[in-house]
């Protein structure tokens, strides 16, 4: 019983962004809505949501720099990023566990 306890009490942990509120809110305002502006298609997934970029370089680089930093401040989300070779679209997958969905949609609002 401790253990699941513990499961329980670990996983509503998991869901809390290391940020503090400023520091969300700066992020907000530059690199999510910089991302927010050149999303060209989103798809929700069970777990989380999958968004389609041009295939720029400058995306990329932009896409990269926003996993390894989010990496840091939500450490409960996988990311899957896909890039076509022809520089045609990038993909960007976040996905977590039970709360992650709820999370990208109201704190980092994507």
């Amino acid at each position: 019983m401790t253990s699941t306890n513990a499961r329980t009490t670990s996983k509503t942990a998991e869901i809390n962004c290391k940020l503090t509120t400023p520091e969300l809110q700066e992020r907000k305002a530059t690199v999510i809505a910089s991302l927010k502006k050149q999303i060209a298609l989103k798809r929700e997934l069970k777990n989380g949501f999958a968004y389609r970029f041009p295939g720029s370089d400058s995306i990329v680089d932009e896409l990269a720099t926003f996993v390894k930093t989010e990496r840091a401040c939500c450490d409960f989300f996988n990311f899957d990023l896909s890039i076509r070779g022809n520089k045609t679209e990038a993909w960007l997958k976040i996905t977590g566990p039970t709360g992650a969905k709820d999370f990208i949609k109201t704190l980092l609002e994507l």
